[in-house]
């Protein structure tokens, strides 16, 4: 999943979603509440099967929204989207949102990004190689699809709500450049830089982060293995060496009084790495320190926050919905400790 699969609702309960082959579907399991038993893995959407690579993003409301693609006819698929409100109920079914290009195959991997009043927004690639955009509407029902232009786009794309719930989207070009949409004003389009940001980031790897009033960062890995990090006015900084081959996970949090960016990655080695530093001072430097067990090749990796404000790292395996390991944060010891991890059964 495109996307913070491991989430918190409004009740506060966690939930986290994946897709699982086994059934052609997205899969969730939910705290029955928080601190509290894990549900059974539960299909979203209803019966409709659906292709793998979808996405996610929760809203301010506490909203889950997800986006999928879904076979139509052979050798053709639809994008879908599905909202769900409450974590202990089931989410809507799958509603149709068409095409980019009004028909055809998969065109790439979706993202998607909530603004302030609720309104989903959808993007993916088209068949030109740009991005292309479809808005829920204020009142109900969704917009038309709006080319947002670009080109030689690659991997997945990285779609983020700022402070303000204006939407700011990223995108890697097949030589490494970003490009970066930013929404000047709710429940408009978005704009695109003149120019590509030279990078030579690597596909795949691109997480973003709200991390001021007005501000977004990007973080991606570079071809000489580096996680950057950019927030558009200047060139990207080196933070530190990737710990592995994967996309970080990331997130905004208080450690010790401060607020800092954590990130979090699954090491070379298998075990997971964090490392944080005071948000938006790259200049302070950060190290990884490694914690928990070794986790399989193809787990996922997430941080996400509790009813309580803690940090949760959580691994899941999408083919087997049973490996699904949680640490929480130690509440009463300073820096990165976490408790033990647990697979929740």
């Amino acid at each position: 999943m495109n996307g913070d699969w491991l989430t918190g609702g409004r009740d506060g309960a966690l939930s986290a979603y994946a897709y699982t082959p086994e059934d052609d579907a997205v899969v969730c399991r939910v705290e029955e509440h928080p601190e509290g038993p894990w549900s059974p893995p539960r299909v979203v959407g209803g019966e409709q099967r659906v292709h793998p690579g979808g996405a996610v993003a929760r809203s301010t409301q506490g909203y889950a929204h997800l986006v999928a693609w879904r076979p139509t006819v052979p050798g053709e698929a639809g994008l879908v989207h599905s909202t769900h409100f409450q974590s202990h109920l089931a989410a809507l079914d799958w509603t149709p949102i068409g095409h980019p290009n009004k028909k055809g195959d998969r065109t790439g991997p979706p993202a998607v990004a909530v603004d302030a009043q609720g309104r989903a927004h959808v993007f993916v690639r088209n068949k030109g190689g740009g991005v292309s955009l479809r808005m829920q509407e204020e009142k109900g029902g969704w917009g038309p699809w709006r080319d947002l232009k670009g080109e030689d786009v690659r991997g997945q794309l990285a779609a983020v709500a700022g402070e303000s719930g204006l939407i700011t989207l990223y995108a890697v070009t097949a030589d490494g450049g970003i490009l970066r949409w930013r929404q000047e004003k709710a429940g408009q389009p978005l704009v695109r830089d003149e120019k590509p940001q030279p990078a030579a980031a690597r596909p795949d790897t691109l997480c973003a982060l709200a991390t001021s009033a007005g501000h977004t960062t990007l973080f991606f890995t570079d071809e000489d293995g580096a996680v950057c990090a950019w927030r558009g006015e200047e060139a990207p900084v080196r933070l530190l060496d990737a710990a592995g081959p994967g996309a970080v996970s990331v997130i905004r949090c208080q450690l010790d009084g401060v607020d800092c960016t954590l990130l979090a990655q699954r090491t070379s080695g298998g075990r997971l790495a964090f490392a944080a530093y005071p948000t938006e001072t790259e200049s302070a430097g950060a190290w990884w320190a490694e914690s928990g067990p070794e986790l399989a090749a193809d787990a996922w990796v997430a941080l996400a926050e509790d009813h309580k404000g803690r940090v949760v790292a959580g691994s899941w395996v999408p083919a087997d919905p049973g490996q699904l390991h949680l640490a929480r944060r130690k509440s009463d010891e300073p820096g990165l400790a976490f408790e033990a991890w647990r697979q929740v059964l």
